[in-house]
């Protein structure tokens, strides 16, 4: 390995280890909480080399938040669109990455949906990643059931966001219970939610349903 490759890996070991760090105390600690200072102590480095990657407590956590809201959506959004097999197999399945997810990384999640930074920017972040969770779980709704109204579909959508939000936030508490169970929940309450729709003819989710 050449000087320079040695260098970018060890710049990219060293950011790493900052956003790791930071993750675990925001989430343990609050935005506000937290110190610059602590930060750097915490992942081994000197407050000057944290500041050579990121130039503020504030660009530091709105650079975790966009990672992990690009994350959390990548595995489910794959098993909509490319999983196989009828409605409930492919909710099953991208409910338990989604959750899969939560479980692999508890104190992102915390930092994500519990701290209250008072930054504007911040919450505009927070809207936005409700927003996209929302017309994922629309997107799911406009596949399997075409018969819902159109201007019932936003409002559906969100319950089956802040479903999964106050699941996770419940699991959190609760680590011990297994994550099939709320599985088994995510998919129990989006099938009662589309079995009040009437399907159009020929859809998939009344063929599943014959």
């Amino acid at each position: 390995m050449s000087e320079i490759d040695r260098s970018r890996a060890a710049r990219a070991e060293a950011r790493t280890r900052i956003e790791d760090t930071a993750a675990r105390l925001f989430a343990e600690r609050g935005f506000a909480g937290t110190t610059i200072g602590e930060i750097a102590a915490e992942a081994g480095l000197s407050k000057p080399m944290l500041y050579r990657h990121f130039d503020s407590k504030q660009e530091l956590h709105l650079a975790l938040l966009e990672r992990h809201r690009d994350e959390l959506a990548a595995a489910p959004i794959r098993e909509l669109l490319h999983g196989e097999g009828d409605l409930d197999a492919r909710m099953r399945a991208m409910y338990d990455a989604w959750f899969g997810y939560v479980e692999t990384h508890p104190y992102t999640w915390r930092m994500m949906f519990r701290d209250t930074t008072g930054d504007a920017e911040v919450q505009a972040f927070h809207r936005e990643l409700q927003r996209r969770q929302r017309e994922t779980d629309m997107s799911l709704l406009r596949e399997f059931v075409p018969g819902i109204p159109e201007a019932e579909l936003e409002p559906l959508g969100e319950a089956i966001r802040s479903s999964l939000y106050g699941l996770a936030l419940w699991w959190l508490e609760r680590p011990d219970r297994p994550r099939e169970l709320l599985v088994a929940a995510m998919v129990r309450i989006t099938r009662g939610l589309i079995s009040t729709v009437e399907p159009l003819p020929g859809s998939s989710d009344g063929a599943a349903r014959a």
